[in-house]
């Protein structure tokens, strides 16, 4: 590691980011384009006619990005995730095993299809540990949520040969990861269904939405049916029919989701080219422990976590490098009620229901008797509690880049030796 001298931006110093950065358009004629076309046809209604739906047009587009036969656009990440247990027949008694640290509707997608989540450890991934779901399968476990969190890909071939050693379903919450990949397969299409949200601060967006991915014709009819009730009516409708609810997506959003799928690609290569060139100059640092990743490749570049000794470090150098202008802070805090973290997810832990008789933890077809307690995933708070979080926010340059990586560089050899 190259010398740095200047004493710290914290302690008085001169700051090592320098360029400030642009306001970043995310917008532009594309989607500007695709919504004044919905506007001049006065139809915000995917099956006033279907022949000129944005929405059938989208849902075309993600299912040929993602390379299966099949997807289905819906209102937001967690609808899709709903969507996604429904359209897998998971309901009243079964487990679902999900990870300590994702956001809170992972496991409130769960309650909704009337299952029970089981929370499980995530390891130095920050993703499903493996050893600890093969620790909490029982004879009622159904499921096994993995969840590619800020963009990086679960360690999918151990899940998916746990899965088929127990004879379980994997739905890939795939909400922060969307066009990541695993050994060159999309996230989202290695498990029997993929759901994703397109929600404002994902990579990309229709404000709010949401869609689910599947190879299987039954598991994306039942999920069709269920996001619409009267799906049946709108248009000739030959799947198995269940009572749904109204989770459908708007021509508006569909609109905004055809003209952002096209620039995907082009924003995973961005992130991931600008993330390589930062790791490139850090990785080496002594006393710095860069997050795992099960396959680089297919990271999506959004986001660097590194581990710290302890958690009072990691405070600490979380402070210095946004005194450097670096944006960056820890990923738990006992005194901030993160909802990425289970530690903070009260309702659940206390398995309060949507009425005072407790379902699903009550129903009279769950056997089971999964127990929740604020220190129940010690490892995944261990590694949450020293993890120090940087957002790679697109359209890095890479001066941005090695201003960001001479900032680490500098916090660590005044904090690290």
């Amino acid at each position: 590691m190259s010398s740095v001298t200047d004493t710290l931006a914290i302690d008085g110093g001169s700051r090592a980011v320098t360029t400030p950065r642009p306001p970043y358009r995310r917008f532009d004629a594309a989607e500007r384009e695709a919504l004044l076309q919905v506007l001049e046809s006065e139809n915000l209604f995917r099956y006033l006619r279907e022949d000129e739906s944005q929405v059938r047009v989208f849902e075309q587009l993600f299912a040929r990005k993602m390379g299966v036969p099949y997807a289905l656009a819906v209102s937001s990440g967690t609808t899709a995730l709903t969507c996604g247990l429904i359209g897998l027949g998971i309901g009243p008694g079964d487990e679902v095993i999900v990870p300590g640290y994702t956001y809170i509707a992972s496991a409130a997608a769960i309650i909704n299809a009337r299952a029970v989540p089981v929370i499980a450890e995530v390891d130095d991934t920050l993703t499903l540990d493996p050893a600890d779901v093969q620790r909490k399968i029982t004879p009622w476990t159904r499921a096994i949520m993995p969840v590619h969190m800020r963009g990086t890909p679960a360690q999918m071939e151990e899940l998916l040969a746990l899965a088929e050693q127990h004879n379980l379903l994997v739905i890939e919450d795939t909400a922060q990861a969307c066009g990541g990949s695993y050994r060159g397969r999309r996230l989202g299409t290695l498990g029997h269904v993929g759901c994703f949200s397109l929600q404002h601060f994902k990579i990309i967006t229709t404000g709010e939405g949401g869609a689910v991915v599947t190879t299987n014709l039954q598991v994306f009819g039942r999920a069709v049916m269920y996001h619409d009730s009267g799906r049946p009516f709108w248009e000739g409708y030959e799947g198995e029919v269940i009572p749904g609810v109204g989770y459908r997506m708007s021509e508006l959003a569909g609109a905004m989701g055809r003209a952002q799928i096209g620039k995907l690609d082009d924003i995973l290569a961005r992130q991931r080219a600008a993330k390589a060139r930062l790791v490139a100059q850090i990785r080496d640092v002594p006393g710095l422990q860069l997050q795992r990743i099960p396959d680089e490749a297919g990271d999506c570049g959004i986001s660097l976590a590194i581990f710290l000794p302890d958690a009072a470090t990691a405070h600490r150098f979380a402070a210095a490098l946004r005194a450097e202008g670096c944006g960056a802070g820890t990923m738990y805090d006992s005194e901030i009620p993160d909802r990425h973290i289970y530690y903070n997810w009260d309702h659940i832990l206390a398995k309060k229901g949507y009425t005072p008789h407790g379902c699903p933890w009550t129903c009279e077809h769950y056997r089971g008797n999964v127990q929740y307690s604020k220190d129940m995933c010690p490892q995944t708070l261990g590694y949450l509690g020293r993890a120090v979080a940087i957002g790679l926010p697109d359209g890095l340059t890479e001066q941005e880049c090695d201003e960001r990586a001479l900032a680490i560089r500098k916090v660590a050899q005044a904090y690290l030796g």
